[in-house]
């Protein structure tokens, strides 16, 4: 069993992550921003726990990562401002890897998104270039540290049910966000995807056949 840490536990994916994660025996602490989510959080089986995390600094987040084995970053500012993009899925992500590596939170799992990257292509006039900006500074960062990661790109999330089947694929497709969680909860139990990038999309192959041990 481990204690897991999702932020941004109220997000479609971490709300579908958690049961998951709890079923298997793992201690699951979800941090949310809005009081308001907590019963909904509290129903997956992992601990709400109040945490605006664009605001708090590094010793904040390590402190709250203290006695933790893991974190899944599963935040994003959603689309809002340029300036909350940078302050969320960038800086702030930034932060939970040193608080992270201060904690020593040895395990990290990024959900980022397909196409991430230095060559993701977005032109600086398309109002996702903010985000696809910040997602590649943040997995960059990460890539840097000594941290266990584990970047996960899925291609556009849909709300299907769970297939529990993916495929590997350099063009994007899509990929349901059940099967993205069942991804993020696999990779727990699979030393091979440490230090990897997965960028999928719904396919025909088994998660458990797709990550190996």
């Amino acid at each position: 069993m481990s204690r897991i840490a999702i932020v941004g536990g109220h997000g479609k994916v971490a709300l579908l992550l958690a049961p998951i994660l709890t079923a298997a025996g793992h201690e699951v602490t979800s941090y949310i921003r809005n009081p308001e989510h907590a019963a909904a959080v509290a129903c997956t089986g992992a601990t709400p726990v109040l945490a605006d995390v664009e605001k708090l600094s590094t010793q904040e987040l390590t402190d709250l990562l203290t006695d933790q084995d893991a974190i899944v970053w599963s935040a994003g500012a959603g689309g809002g401002s340029p300036e909350r993009t940078y302050a969320v899925d960038r800086d702030a992500a930034i932060r939970s890897m040193d608080a992270a590596m201060a904690s020593r939170t040895p395990r990290y799992v990024m959900i980022s998104y397909f196409g991430a990257g230095p060559g993701h292509g977005v032109a600086e006039d398309d109002p996702f270039f903010h985000y696809a900006e910040a997602k590649t500074a943040a997995d960059a960062y990460l890539q840097e540290s000594d941290l266990a990661w584990t970047i996960l790109r899925p291609s556009r999330l849909t709300s299907e049910d769970p297939s529990g089947r993916i495929s590997f694929d350099d063009a994007p497709g899509q990929v349901s966000r059940a099967n993205v969680a069942m991804v993020a909860a696999t990779t727990f139990s699979r030393p091979s995807t440490i230090r990897q990038i997965l960028t999928f999309n719904d396919g025909d192959t088994l998660i458990t056949d797709a990550l190996p041990n």
